[in-house]
Order: structure tokens, then C-alpha cells, then sequence
């Protein structure tokens, strides 16, 4: 508009000197023109045509035809003047009101996310959360109403929880017939518990990858947080092994594969993130299972990005088992902590333990502590897998799965191997159909 109100005075301006200049013209001329208009009629023709010969020849002619071209020469001037302004003041006219409706529209639909999120609180985090979904769409996630969450979840009726960890409470929250998924009430005790949040939110919020949990949205309602995550049927890989079930719905190859999808997980964090992630919280209750015993990693409020220096900002694992030592002992932390986290899961896919073994009257023991001596020995290792899977699977299968899950665990870092490494090492032990590349025909289980 400023741009149009300059124009416009300028056509003003313009228009006011080019008639000034015309009128100033116009007056000479007139007087000229009458002067040898009574002159041409009071001297007779003689003696006009004798003084035209005296002086230069035709010259009043030329005077009156100078000043009647030059004044049709500023009046064509002012015309064509006067319509390129207005046809520019018509276009920036348009073009403004063309933006104003856009900028309308646009906050418009901006707008439209925080509506649905009526009735909940904005404190602080609510507002930087809302302007990070406003600033990227590519890694946007909805924000849920409350109220939407209380009726999904019968008011997190306690027959609608699915599993309970460190983290929180997960719920099955059933938002009508097309949408099943769960909604995790997060733990808010503790002073980290608003970061790990956060940090949660905004690495879900970018990562894309079959084998990780996909984050459809949260929720911040007064002082609790919530997560709303894809529904994964089969529960955790925890439950799967250690609940009532005992391990029984997972065959062999069921458990290699869920062993790759993790490692493939693993993989995208590690080698293809930019920067790279360290998960830093992976264990078996992190690892959900869909309906097909698909594996996907969740809970990434411990995840950092690789490279980080400063010990003393990150906080241990709430499971110490899946800890490498070189963290424990010295703050070091990198992609190979990952992979002996991913040692201990693929143990416990081994042999039906847990990570820890609680028994009465005696010391907890970890796994990684209480296998070691019977993995390198191929005579001993038959009798500790997991009586599910005992005798189901080739013995050179079992004997390469137990050789990569002892590297994994190698106290000392560089000695682990790369999880690329791991998932090559596994994909030849699973059954095409199961993502792998093994063919059944060849897979007889040997005495």
C-alpha cells in the first residue's frame, strides 16, 4: 500500500507539472498568433508580402507550427503517462488484495491444529511445541485434546493398560473403528522428565523407518504428558518372553527375526541419521511387536546424538544390564553401546531369560555374566536355549547367532562389531518370507 500511495502521488504530481508546462506554452503562442493575425489584416497584402521579403522568409508560419506539435507532443505525453500509472496503480491493487486473501487463508489453516487442541493448558513447552509442528511440516505430529484421550482410553480405565515401565503407563485408546492406537501417560517425576519428553517428540517427529515405532502424536495437559503411538498387538518383546505366554508364540525364526528388524532399526539410527543416534535405552521392553511379530524400537527420550562430550548432562539407562561397561565405568558413549544392548536382547532371544535373574537366596546374576562360559562351548550350548526352540533350529545357525551375540558383549568397545556387520551376520539365518534371505528347503534342523 505504501508502494501505491508513492505512485499515486507522483501521477499528481506528474499530471500538475504537465499541465503547468502546457499553459505556460499556450500563452506566448496565442499572442503571436493574434499579433500576425492584426497585422495580416490591417497592411495591405503588398506591402506584408514586401516586409516578408525583408525578413527572414515564412517565419511566423514556423513559430505556429513549432508550438502546436510541441503541445501535441505533451498532451500524447501526459495521456500515456497518466495510463501506465494507472494501469500499474491497477495491478499492485490487485496484486495487494491477491496477498491479503493468500496470508488469510494460510493462517487459516495454521490455526486449524491449535483448535483441535481446545482445553488444553499452554504453558511454555505447549507454545514451543506448537511452533515447531507450524515450522516444519515434513515432521509435524498432531496434538491430541485431552478430553479425546480420556474418552479413548475410558478415562485410563485401568482394563485398557497394555504394559507399565519406568516411563509410564501405555493404554489401548480405541478413537473410533478406523483408529486403534496407544496412548503412553508419561512418568513426570523427576527433573529430566520435560526433556526426555521433549526429546522424544522432536527425534519421532523426523525418524521414518519401518523398524521404529511411529509417534502419531502427544498431548500436554497441565503438569501430565502424553504420547500416542501406532498400536503394536503383540505387546513388548519382554512380555512376549517373560509373561504368561513364557516365549511359546515365538518360533526360531520368529526370534531372528525380530533379532534383524532390530538391528535394521539400529542400522538407519546409526548410519543413516545425520547427525548419528546413539537409542542409549534399548532393551527387550523398549522392542514392540506388531501383529505380524514385526519389531520396531520406541521410548527414544534417552537417545542423544553421536559425539556428545559431556558425561555429566547424560543420565544412566533405568536398566543397568543393557549398559556397556566402558559407559558405566567412564562416560564413553557411542553407536558400539547400542550394539552390546543389542547383545543382551539377542541373548534373551536365545534362551527365555531375563537380563537380570532374581532368585531367592542368592545374588542376582546378569545374563551376559551367566552365558558367557557356556556360549564358546558348543557342547554346553544346546542344553541353555530356551526349552521352546530347543532342537527346532540347524546347530551351525545356532552356533553363528550365539558367536555374534558374544562379540557384542565384548567388555572392551572395539571389539564389537558394527551393527551393519550384525545384520549381514543374521539376514542368512531367516526365511525369505520373513525379511531374511534363507531358503526353508535348506534349513533341516540337525541332531
Amino acid at each position: 500500500m505504501n508502494l501505491a500511495l508513492l505512485l499515486i502521488s507522483m501521477w499528481v504530481s506528474t499530471t500538475s507539472l504537465l499541465v503547468t508546462i502546457i499553459e505556460a506554452r499556450a500563452e506566448p503562442t496565442s499572442s503571436t498568433i493574434s499579433g500576425h493575425i492584426i497585422l495580416f489584416e490591417e497592411e495591405p497584402i503588398t506591402q506584408f508580402s514586401a516586409k516578408m521579403e525583408a525578413q527572414s522568409p515564412g517565419l511566423p508560419e514556423v513559430r505556429v507550427v513549432h508550438h502546436q506539435d510541441l503541445n501535441k507532443r505533451i498532451l500524447i505525453a501526459l495521456i500515456v503517462a497518466s495510463t501506465l500509472l494507472g494501469g500499474i496503480l491497477l495491478f499492485l491493487s490487485c496484486f495487494w488484495i491477491y496477498r491479503q486473501k493468500t496470508l488469510k487463508h494460510s493462517n487459516g489453516k495454521k490455526g486449524k491444529p491449535i483448535e483441535t487442541a481446545k482445553g488444553m493448558q499452554f504453558n511454555p513447552m505447549t507454545v514451543e511445541f506448537n511452533t515447531l509442528r507450524m515450522g516444519s511440516r515434513k515432521g509435524s505430529v498432531a496434538v491430541f485434546n485431552y478430553q479425546s484421550l480420556e474418552d479413548a482410553t475410558n478415562n485410563f480405565n485401568e482394563s485398557n493398560i497394555l504394559s507399565e515401565d519406568g516411563s509410564g503407563l501405555l493404554y489401548r485408546a480405541s478413537f473410533d473403528d478406523k483408529l486403534i492406537a496407544a496412548v503412553k501417560k508419561v512418568n513426570s517425576e523427576g527433573p529430566d522428565s520435560d526433556r526426555e519428553f521433549k526429546n522424544e517428540v522432536n527425534l519421532l517427529s523426523k525418524i521414518k523407518h519401518q523398524n521404529i515405532i511411529r509417534l502419531l502424536g502427544y498431548c500436554i495437559h497441565s503438569e501430565a504428558r502424553f504420547l500416542v503411538y501406532d498400536m503394536m498387538q503383540n505387546g513388548s518383546l519382554e512380555t512376549q518372553l517373560c509373561g504368561p505366554n513364557h516365549g511359546s508364540a515365538l518360533t526360531w525364526h520368529l526370534r531372528l527375526k525380530i533379532a534383524v528388524d532390530v538391528s535394521r532399526g539400529l542400522e538407519y539410527l546409526h548410519e543413516h541419521c545425520n547427525p548419528p543416534v546413539v537409542h542409549r535405552g534399548l532393551k527387550s521392553s523398549n522392542i514392540l511387536l506388531d501383529s505380524n511379530f514385526s519389531a520396531k524400537l520406541s521410548d527414544f527420550g534417552l537417545a542423544v546424538t553421536a559425539g556428545m562430550k559431556d558425561k555429566d548432562n547424560i543420565k544412566l539407562s533405568g536398566t543397568l544390564d543393557y549398559v556397556a561397561p566402558e559407559y558405566i565405568l567412564d562416560g564413553q558413549l557411542t553407536d558400539k553401546s547400542d550394539v552390546y544392548a543389542f547383545g543382551v536382547v539377542l541373548l534373551e532371544l536365545l534362551m527365555g531369560r531375563k537380563s537380570v535373574e532374581n532368585k531367592a537366596g542368592a545374588e542376582s546374576q546378569s545374563i551376559v555374566t551367566w552365558a558367557m562360559p557356556q556360549l564358546t562351548d558348543r557342547s554346553r550350548l544346546p542344553n541353555i536355549v530356551d526349552c521352546v526352540i530347543k532342537d527346532t533350529m540347524d546347530l551351525k545357525h545356532l552356533y553363528q547367532v550365539a558367536a555374534v551375540a558374544v562379540l557384542c558383549v565384548q567388555p572392551e568397545p572395539s571389539y564389537r562389531p558394527l551393527i551393519t556387520d550384525v545384520l549381514h551376520s543374521l539376514i542368512p539365518l531367516v526365511p525369505i518370507e520373513l525379511g531374511g534371505s534363507l531358503r526353508i528347503a535348506d534349513c533341516v534342523p540337525s541332531a
